[in-house]
């Protein structure tokens, strides 16, 4: 019996990772400035930052980001 389930994505890791940023910042807009902001807005960042790099490591020629 086989545990692991494979699932099959529609959409690049690089969309996943930029749609969670764009839902974690507007989830931030409608928060009250305060500890729970900040975090949302952190996810948020490391989201576009993880999508960039994983957009860079798979291009052709891994030319460094500008």
């Amino acid at each position: 019996m086989n545990i692991w389930r494979r699932f099959n994505q529609t959409e690049t890791l690089e969309q996943r990772l930029s749609n969670e940023a764009v839902r974690l910042r507007k989830e931030a807009q409608g928060t009250p400035p305060g500890i729970q902001r900040e975090r949302l807005i952190r996810r948020a960042r490391q989201a576009e930052t993880a999508s960039r790099m994983t957009e860079w490591l798979t291009s052709p020629g891994l030319q460094p980001p500008k």
